[in-house]
């Protein structure tokens, strides 16, 4: 199957299922001969974005306010060990609820489908399954049993068909114990099996509890356990969460092949949106099918459409959580829900894209619903005015979850980098309307903080680079981490740039920018990753240690460092010295991930990539891509998982079609002039030739790009005026136009590397 995925190995673990949804909701298919303790069963296990179990009440963020000069001299004088665990003292002597790590509320399933046919009529190995990732739709085939399924997006429902042999269908619970009391009721009736679930949570915004419910269209009688189906029968399943008002499941028309196509309509125009083929094709005459060549570039153009449909399956009211829209478990790795210091933003990472910059809007509704959350965080933590994300929320965006060794309260990017998702919306789209009623307030929202936050100085103190300690130190906490840095000149810059643009006042902006840090370049070479304080009595430095940077440590999942070079890089590293200092970085952070064969989590290499493309540095870019693409995918089921072949996790999904379209294009938009986008800033030797379709870029839309050697052409459309740039050719396109361009004749250097 060109668009999706076949196989003839069962899988009885929901973490191996087949994955298909809406957004809203989601359904993992599995099951087969092995499932049930070998009696066999076809399931279909259910979940919803906003089925979030209340486990912890929030509470208000730790009142450290009044002791940050007490913080700062700690950090200043050497102590930043003292420093975090000041802060885990005071919260604890607070509130009871702080004496252990307070984690969010977990994303959890809401039900289990199970349906076990009476007579099989199955053989050994008669098993088959499959994911048609252009139409969503996930079947299983056991002997004579067939099992179709997929979520509607316009009908919000999970749509089950079952055909070629009756049996008993059973709603039930997972086969776990709950983190806390639930009250579980599931009832049966003539073609319809309902389930209600009660929570026991008591505090003001906790859900009360969920139903599951399922319409059964055919012969569906009830029976002790269930429903015994005859023949064909269709069901329609959902999960609403209680306080949510879904038109009634009765209301929703049509029967199973009408509403396959009107949603394959909606998320097919979705997934078909971007493609991408890598290498030459290699025709077989007999079938007439052609094939790439090489199996390096087919499995990445095999996960690109595989993350690209988990990540459009996992989008709906709300952005993927740490595994997209599914759960299998009342126990998810870090709670599933939202990780704002790098998580989140890989899975979004390729959304705009690759031409589905609608999917982003998701993110912003969920910022803008927690911003007087995010105002108490400035307010209680440092005293600030402005907003100070979390770095993990799911429920409430209180500041909740940190500890004497992850420092997360010193942690102040979330927002400034959530800003610049909201400025790279405007500049993927060209929505103005976007940019002056929703980035402008939300930007400047991030940067009053900032404006109150930095000392007099302008040093970053509490600072923290996730999650990383320096070489040699005792603890994560320091002064002027060079992501926080680099992520507040990142929002001060597009507040100036957004400013010129809406015709509105940024001198403020301007001002606060120029007080900021320097990057800094370390003994060995590399851009450093902490900068260090500057040597300011003002700010209460004193002794040696106070203005001393820490030593690098690369051996580390994370490379929060290179955030200046994630999305369009900082005119700093226009200095060569400066550049030539990332690009030791990258290769140096590089070495440790193929030296280590380390099986941590997969975004880091996104963020290596990424980086690595943005400076031209093709090689290292493939290395890294190729590392996602070995490692970090299940065989049984193409979803990425966080460590090697363990925990479900749809980052790279998102992570890994960001990489690609950044290799093939890179793009920037200044707030006046020619924007810029460079077509095949960082194509490997591996790729000599190929195509890409729908790589939306900053200013216009790169509708499609085909190279072979020694010849590049493109179809441009722009919306604002861009200068195209292949090798040292360039071409015009002003706003309005689409343009098919052709470069030929290459520089000497970029034919080499072509022909390589």
């Amino acid at each position: 199957m060109d668009h999706g995925f076949v196989s003839r190995d069962a899988a009885g673990d929901w973490e191996r299922a087949l994955i298909t949804g809406n957004g809203r909701q989601g359904a993992l298919v599995y099951g087969g001969p092995e499932a049930s303790g070998g009696s066999g069963d076809l399931r279909v296990t259910l979940s919803h974005e906003r089925l979030f179990l209340p486990v912890a009440e929030p509470l208000a963020p730790p009142h450290t306010a009044p002791v940050l000069p007490e913080l700062r001299a700690l950090l200043y004088g050497g102590r930043p060990r003292e420093a975090a665990g000041r802060v885990v003292e005071l919260a604890a002597g607070e509130h009871a609820g702080y004496a252990d790590t307070r984690w969010i509320d977990p994303l959890v399933p809401s039900a289990t489908l199970a349906f076990s046919p009476a007579t099989p009529d199955a053989v050994p190995g008669d098993y088959r399954r499959s994911c048609d990732f252009a139409t969503g739709l996930v079947t299983q085939q056991w002997g004579r049993a067939r099992q179709e399924v997929f979520v509607s997006r316009p009908a919000d429902a999970v749509v089950i068909r079952f055909s070629g042999a009756g049996g008993l269908l059973s709603l039930a619970p997972i086969g776990e114990e709950p983190p806390v009391p639930v009250r579980f009721t599931v009832d049966a009736g003539p073609g319809r099996l309902t389930l209600e679930a009660g929570f026991s949570a008591r505090w003001p915004g906790a859900a009360g509890g969920y139903t599951v419910e399922c319409r059964v269209s055919g012969a569906a009688e009830p029976s002790a356990g269930g429903l015994v189906i005859e023949g064909e029968a269709t069901v329609l399943a959902r999960t609403v969460v209680h306080g949510s008002r879904p038109r009634p499941i009765e209301e929703i028309p049509g029967g199973f092949d009408l509403l396959l196509r009107e949603h394959a309509a909606v998320h097919g125009d979705l997934f078909a949106r971007s493609s991408v083929r890598l290498g030459r094709r290699a025709e077989n005459p007999a079938s007439g099918v052609s094939r790439p060549e090489g199996e390096a570039g087919a499995r990445v153009e095999r996960l690109f459409r595989a993350g690209r449909y988990a990540v459009i399956s996992s989008s709906g009211e709300l952005p993927p959580t740490l595994q997209g829209v599914w759960s299998g478990t009342y126990d998810p790795p870090w709670r599933s829900g939202f990780t704002m210091d790098g998580n989140l933003a890989s899975a979004v990472a390729g959304l705009a894209a690759t031409g589905t910059p609608e999917l982003m809007l998701p993110v912003f509704d969920l910022a803008e619903g927690l911003m007087e959350d995010f105002r108490q965080n400035a307010r209680r933590l440092y005293g600030c005015r402005g907003i100070l994300v979390p770095a993990h929320l799911s429920t409430h965006g209180l500041h909740n979850h940190f500890g004497p060794v992850w420092c997360l309260t010193f942690w102040t990017a979330g927002a400034g980098w959530l800003a610049r998702l909201y400025h790279d919306h405007y500049a993927h789209t060209g929505d103005l309307a976007f940019l002056r009623e929703r980035a402008w307030p939300f930007m400047t929202e991030a940067a009053l903080f900032y404006e109150d936050f930095l000392t007099a100085s302008g040093d970053f103190a509490p600072s923290y680079s996730p999650e990383n300690t320096p070489s040699g130190g005792d603890s994560q906490a320091c002064v002027n981490a060079t992501m926080d840095v680099a992520v507040a000149r990142d929002l001060l810059r597009n507040l100036v740039h957004a400013g010129e643009r809406l015709g509105l006042g940024h001198a403020r902006w301007q001002r606060l920018l120029d007080r900021l840090p320097g990057y800094r370049i370390a003994p060995g070479g590399e851009l450093a990753e902490w900068i260090g304080a500057r040597d300011s009595a003002a700010d209460g430095a004193r002794g040696p240690a106070a203005g001393s940077p820490v030593a690098d440590n690369h051996a580390h999942r994370h490379a929060s460092h290179l955030y200046p070079l994630w999305y369009e890089r900082d005119p700093a590293f226009d200095d060569p010295r400066l550049a030539a200092a990332a690009v030791l970085a990258v290769r140096r952070r590089l070495a440790w991930w193929r030296g280590s064969d380390s099986d941590e989590m997969a975004f880091g290499l996104v963020q290596l990539g990424l980086a690595a493309a943005a400076l031209g540095l093709a090689e290292e870019a493939h290395e890294a891509l190729t590392l996602l693409a070995t490692r970090y995918w299940r065989e049984e089921n193409l979803v990425s998982t966080h460590n090697r072949d363990a925990i479900f996790n749809v980052d790279v999904c998102g992570g890994l079609p960001a990489l690609v379209a950044a290799m093939l294009v890179r793009s920037s938009l200044p707030p006046s002039g020619y924007g810029r986008v460079d077509l095949l800033p960082a194509r490997p030797r591996a790729w000599p030739s190929g195509e890409a379709r729908g790589l939306t870029v900053r200013g216009g839309t790169v509708e499609r790009l085909t190279w072979e050697p020694g010849r590049v052409e493109a179809v441009v459309t722009a919306w604002a005026p861009l200068l195209v740039v292949c090798g040292s050719q360039r071409a015009r396109v002003l706003p309005g136009e689409t343009l098919p361009l052709t470069f030929v004749g290459l520089d000497a250097k970029l034919i080499q590397e072509l022909e390589a």
